[in-house]
């Protein structure tokens, strides 16, 4: 597939989408888990100024991936430092735009009728929770979630016991789905996430010693040329941008 071909299938655009109509939006990609905030920002920002973004979600191991690849994008925001780090690595953000954004939490989340809750300390036992039932979460070895998940049930020492029932999902919003239509009993996702879906209901909350502080980094990628790009990275950063994460759940770091 030719390259204008592969960038049009990633955001879903038709291959023969004039280029100048796609240059003119700025275009984000971003964790998951950002999306009713970002969704929220983004329009406000849109309504101020009169300009338009597009916004890719998806795990960031994905998006990384992706600019890694030449997916044109402008804006990166990751729900983990690891994967920020894996672009600066390879040169592909500016570093002296790069910020910790936000902070959030992992919480277990459970279907809306199951209001019992967990008591989440070294040797819960999870896997009598379950039963012959999955625990949903991110893909442990590259959703953030999913590491900060496995992390953290490692350090409570119930890894072990839970680790074959684990569905593996491809973002933290995917695992949060199976949990909200009743396809896995349990789910390990971020706070945000459980606050937007009105099906799960947040039985425990993860002590925030039993991983590493979950940060969320924002930057301007190398390539983009967009002169709109600079606007809508210092809004999302603005005290304008505040009451919208505050409003999911996030902590807004200085």
């Amino acid at each position: 597939m030719a390259f204008a071909g592969l960038a049009a299938a990633w955001f879903g655009l038709s291959p023969t989408a004039a280029p100048a109509q796609a240059a003119e939006k700025v275009t984000v990609f971003a964790a998951a888990s950002l999306k009713n905030a970002l969704d929220d920002i983004t329009a406000a920002w849109g309504q101020e100024t009169g300009k338009e973004a597009t916004i890719s979600y998806a795990a960031s191991s994905a998006l990384a991936k992706q600019i890694e690849s030449g997916a044109p994008a402008d804006i990166f925001i990751s729900a983990d430092l690891d994967w920020m780090d894996y672009l600066a690595k390879k040169h592909l953000v500016k570093e002296d735009t790069r910020k910790n954004l936000l902070g959030n939490r992992i919480v277990l989340v459970a279907s809306k009728d199951k209001t019992e809750p967990v008591d989440i300390k070294n040797g819960f036992e999870l896997a009598k929770l379950l039963g012959d039932g999955r625990l949903a979460m991110g893909a442990v070895d590259s959703v953030p979630a999913g590491k900060y998940g496995k992390a953290a049930l490692e350090s409570l020492g119930v890894w072990s016991s839970v680790e074959s029932k684990v569905a593996g999902a491809e973002s933290v919003r995917a695992a949060l789905l199976l949990v909200s239509r009743g396809e896995a009993p349990y789910g390990i996702v971020y706070q945000t996430d459980a606050a937007a879906d009105k099906e799960v209901t947040i039985v425990g909350t993860f002590p925030e010693d039993s991983h590493k502080p979950i940060i969320y980094p924002i930057a301007i990628l190398t390539e983009s040329r967009n002169a709109d790009a600079v606007s809508l990275f210092d809004y999302i950063k603005s005290e304008k941008a505040v009451p919208f994460f505050e409003k999911q759940g996030f902590t807004v770091l200085e």
